[in-house]
Parts: structure tokens; C-alpha cells; sequence
């Protein structure tokens, strides 16, 4: 692979993991390129860094493909080298894993990290995949490197303790002490993964791994698949959008600010310029926000989803005339008032997670009965200037759908929308009732704040 295809094929990762990377970026990276030296790999980290990133949240992603397009090292690295005469191995008889191996491994990485050593416990994150992460023998298709196998071997989070203490040792505070004995042990684990991912691109070839393995941005990462830090991200993600869509909102409306012709005015405007139009009239274009009616599961692992959803319509109360929201799993609570100008976001957060208890009586998902129990306790809600949104994957343990129901609801309300996590192969497998309910609300897949975000400017 020339150098020229490396570039290329990490501009084509960055966008498939969702960075917006222009063919003038990509100039500008390779412009950048021919004024620095290569001798250093994380002076051309930054270059790359300082012309198609964006956003700091892309930043993760960013990395985890660079290190896969430039690794470090190739092959067995530090761990294959002969001239590390005081390795592990060596003192243990030349053999690679077994209990002395281990136990030494763990005092020299547990030395490295209470020293602060960065270059060695590097190293030694890479000989721990080499010992320890290696899984020979599989068969054809499967990775035969485990970053998952290596930490479980060394178990570094078990090495924290050891850590704190000797900090203690040299008069740290123990909050501090403890808080960077964390913050040592993660950076360490997450050496050992990115070699593992390294590893597995000299195998299978770094656009397969970075298709497979590295985490999408976050504004593209699966509100199902979502850990817990990287709900925290979205969160904090949710008000920039909010933002980013009212002023889009903002500058359509003004492009559309003018009505129809207004032919009488305009003729008779054209008689102080001899019978010639120079300027067009046009009749006042009636203002219309709309009022927004949002039905959402809070189940499981849609849960997230929801929350997001309407966290998005919280921000953009402005531009609605009315919201009314309910959530249910197998019964239907209303959450409107926790709708007010000046709510708090986090608490709001909790509110509508609080909210989920109210929703379950049986604690099995249905949307039989909650489109039933709305159709009789709020079915005021709707009207001829109203939005229905529905939030929910559509599984309803095999239960009776109302479909009946459903309709009458759709009908009654000026459009509706069904918002889907899950991805479109899905939809109608198990107990998933998304076709048949996509019959009779138009059904589109939502699984990231980007999807949102465009579903929502589309809504309003």
C-alpha cells in the first residue's frame, strides 16, 4: 500500500464513521503533510487532526482510525524484540504465559504505572497482547487476537489498590491517589485495545477493522448500543442541536416569509411605473407552528431513545404551539408538565426516567393496550392541528395490536409520524409489529442523534 493509498483510505474511514471530511480537507491534510517531518508520528497525528476534525466528540474517532492507518509498530513490536534482554520471558525460561510469567508481567507493569512511566507501560501494553491476547488455532474468519483475553489474564483493574497505596507512599492525597490510579489503569487498558485493533488490521486490513470495530462519532453511534459515558456525551449533545435546527427553522421560514401573489396590489402598484410590475406583492402567509403529540415507549432498551427524543422536543418548545407527551409500556402516563420554560435539563432527565414506573403495571410491553388506554383517556389530545409522533421498536410481546385503534388515532390528527430505533432488517422479525403498524403510521428508522435531528427539522 503506497502512501498516497493510506491517506485515502483514512479519509474513506473518517467518513464512514461519520466525520464530514471534504475533498478540500483532505487537500489540506496532504499539503500540511509536505511541511513537516515524518519522523514524528504524533507531530503527523496533529496535522491530520488540525484539518478534517471538526468537532472535539471526534476526536475518540479519530484516533482509533489514525492508529489503525499509522499504527505505532508492526508485527510483535517490543514483545518480539531480542534485544529486550530483561523482559518477563526471559526470566521465566523463555515461557511466553504461565503463572511466573504472569506474575512477573504484573509487578514490572504495576512498577511502570506507580513511576508514571508512559513509554513503558506502553510497551508493556503491547507485550501483554503478545503473551497473553494471542488466540491461535481459530478458524478461518475469526480475529485470533483478544484484547477482552489479555485483561482478563493481567486484571489490572486489580492492580489500583497496589497502586493507591504506593501513592500514599510518596504523600498523595488520597482522593488524588485514587483518581489517578484510575485514570492510570484505563489509559493502560485501552493501550491494550488499541493494539489488539492494530493487530487485527495487519490480519484482516485496517478498512475491515474500522468498519467492524471502531466506534462510530456520537452523533452517529446507536441510541441501543450506547454505554453509559457515551449517554452523558448525548446529553450534553442534545442543546447544539437544539440550536443548530432552530436556526435552520429560522432561516427556511424567513425564505418562505412570502405568500402567494397578491395580483390586485401588485397591478395596482404598477401604475405609478406606467402600467409596469417592478415590484411583486404578495398576500401575508398565515403564521402555523405545530401542535406536537408525542406517544412514547419507555421499555428496555428503548428507553434511551425516548428520553433523547424528547429531550430534542423539550429544547425546541419555541417551536411548537403546544406539546402534549405521554409515556407508557403497558399503560399510558402523561409527562406534559414537566414541559415548562426554565426546567433544569438534568432534572428533567430524571423526571422522565421516574416517569417509567407510572407507565408499567405488568412490566411487559404493549402497545395494544396503551393505544387503547389513550384512545379513551386522551383522545382530546388529538385534533385536525395536530402531530402525532410515535416513539417505540413496535414489539409488543405478541400481544393484540389494536390496529383499529391506531387508525382512528392517525386519522384523527393532522400527520403522523412512527419513529423506529431499530435498524429496518428488524422490523418484522420476532415479535416485532413494525411492518403491520407501518401500514397505518408511515414508520422511518431513527437510531442516532443525526437521524433525529433530521426527523425532527422534517416534523416541524
Amino acid at each position: 500500500m503506497t502512501l498516497l493509498d493510506t491517506h485515502i483510505g483514512l479519509l474513506e474511514a473518517l467518513r464512514s464513521a461519520g466525520l464530514s471530511v471534504s475533498l478540500a480537507e483532505g487537500l489540506d491534510a496532504i499539503a500540511a503533510l509536505e511541511r513537516i517531518g515524518w519522523h514524528e508520528r504524533e507531530v503527523v497525528r496533529t496535522a491530520y487532526a488540525a484539518t478534517v476534525v471538526k468537532k472535539q466528540s471526534q476526536r475518540v474517532t479519530f484516533d482509533a482510525i489514525f492508529d489503525l492507518y499509522y499504527p505505532r509498530l508492526v508485527g510483535e513490536g517490543v514483545a518480539g524484540d531480542p534485544g529486550e534482554s530483561a523482559s518477563a520471558e526471559e526470566q521465566t525460561g523463555g515461557v511466553r504465559d504461565n503463572a511466573a510469567a504472569l506474575r512477573s508481567f504484573r509487578e514490572e507493569l504495576a512498577a511502570a504505572l506507580e513511576a508514571g512511566d508512559d513509554q513503558r507501560v506502553q510497551d508493556l501494553a503491547v507485550e501483554a497482547m503478545a503473551r497473553f491476547g494471542a488466540m491461535p488455532g481459530r478458524g478461518p474468519g475469526l480475529s485470533s487476537w483478544s484484547a477482552y483475553t489479555a485483561l482478563q489474564r493481567v486484571t489490572p483493574q486489580e492492580l489500583v489498590e497496589q497502586l493507591v497505596a504506593g501513592l500514599l507512599r510518596d504523600g498523595a492525597d488520597p482522593a488524588d491517589a485514587e483518581r489517578v490510579a484510575g485514570r492510570r489503569v484505563g489509559a493502560f487498558t485501552r493501550l491494550v485495545e488499541t493494539d489488539a485493533r492494530r493487530r487485527l488490521a495487519e490480519e484482516k486490513g485496517p478498512e475491515h477493522v474500522a468498519d467492524v470495530v471502531v466506534r462510530p462519532t456520537i452523533d452517529r453511534l446507536d441510541f441501543t448500543s450506547a454505554r453509559r459515558s457515551d449517554l452523558e456525551e448525548m446529553r450534553r449533545e442534545i442543546y447544539p442541536l437544539a440550536r443548530r435546527l432552530a436556526v435552520r427553522l429560522t432561516k427556511e421560514q424567513h425564505a418562505r416569509r412570502r405568500g402567494a401573489l397578491d395580483f390586485r396590489r401588485t397591478v395596482r402598484a404598477s401604475l405609478a411605473t406606467g402600467g409596469v410590475p417592478m415590484e411583486t406583492h404578495h398576500r401575508p402567509k398565515r403564521p402555523h407552528r405545530t401542535e406536537l403529540v408525542v406517544l412514547c415507549d419507555v421499555s428496555g432498551s428503548v428507553a434511551n431513545f425516548a428520553q433523547f427524543t424528547l429531550l430534542l422536543v423539550y429544547a425546541l418548545r419555541e417551536q411548537f404551539h403546544k406539546v402534549r407527551a405521554f409515556t407508557f409500556v403497558d399503560q399510558v402516563h402523561e409527562v406534559s408538565h414537566h414541559f415548562t420554560p426554565g426546567g433544569d435539563v438534568v432534572e428533567v432527565m430524571e423526571n422522565l426516567a421516574a416517569s417509567t414506573a407510572h407507565a408499567a403495571r405488568w412490566g411487559r410491553t404493549n402497545y395494544g393496550r396503551a393505544f387503547t388506554t389513550f384512545a379513551e383517556e386522551h383522545a382530546d389530545a388529538l385534533g385536525p392541528r395536530s402531530s402525532l409522533l410515535v416513539l417505540g421498536d413496535a414489539r409488543s410481546n405478541y400481544s393484540d395490536l389494536a390496529l383499529d385503534t391506531l387508525r382512528d388515532l392517525a386519522g384523527s390528527a393532522r400527520h403522523a409520524w412512527w419513529l423506529n430505533p431499530e435498524h429496518t432488517r428488524h422490523w418484522g422479525a420476532g415479535d416485532s409489529a413494525a411492518r403491520a403498524y407501518g401500514e397505518i403510521v408511515p414508520m422511518v428508522e431513527c437510531r442516532n442523534l443525526t437521524q433525529l435531528g433530521e426527523l425532527v427539522h422534517d416534523i416541524l
